[in-house]
C-alpha cells in the first residue's frame, strides 16, 4: 500500500527492492540520510560503497544529525582498520538543518564525477 502522501503519479510499484534502489538513486542529485534502522543503514551504505568504487557519480551525500550518525558508526575505527581509505570520509558531509544542507549541496565538490581510482586500492 503506497503511503497516503505520495502524489499519486509519482507512485511507483517495484516488484524487486533492488530494482527500486537502483532506479532512486540513477536519478539522485543527492542523497539524504536521516536516523534510522536497518533499512536506512542498507541504502546508505549500498549507495556509498557504489560512490566509493566509482559505479556511480558523486552526488552530494548528508547525513542528518552528527550525533547520532558517529554514535552508530564509527567512521575513524573503519579507516584504522583499513577496511577503508581516509579519502572515503570526504564521501560525506554532516549537516543539522534544511538550510546548511541546501549550502552543502549548491557547494559540492566533484557532483557528476565518478571516481576513477579507489585510493587505498592499488
Amino acid at each position: 500500500m503506497p503511503n497516503p502522501y505520495v502524489t499519486p503519479e509519482l507512485c511507483f510499484n517495484f516488484h524487486y527492492f533492488a530494482i527500486r534502489k537502483m532506479h532512486f538513486l540513477m536519478r539522485a542529485k543527492a542523497v539524504c540520510v536521516f536516523p534510522g534502522g536497518f533499512g536506512t543503514m542498507d541504502e546508505m551504505f549500498e549507495s556509498l560503497t557504489l560512490i566509493q568504487t566509482g559505479r556511480m557519480e558523486q552526488v552530494p551525500f548528508l547525513f542528518f544529525g552528527r550525533a547520532f550518525w558517529e554514535r552508530v558508526i564509527d567512521w575513524d575505527l573503519l579507516v584504522e582498520a583499513g577496511t577503508i581509505a581516509p579519502a572515503d570520509l570526504e564521501l560525506f558531509r554532516y549537516v543539522e538543518t534544511a538550510e546548511e544542507a541546501v549550502a552543502t549541496i549548491r557547494d559540492w565538490k566533484g557532483a557528476g564525477k565518478k571516481r576513477e581510482h579507489i585510493p587505498g586500492r592499488t
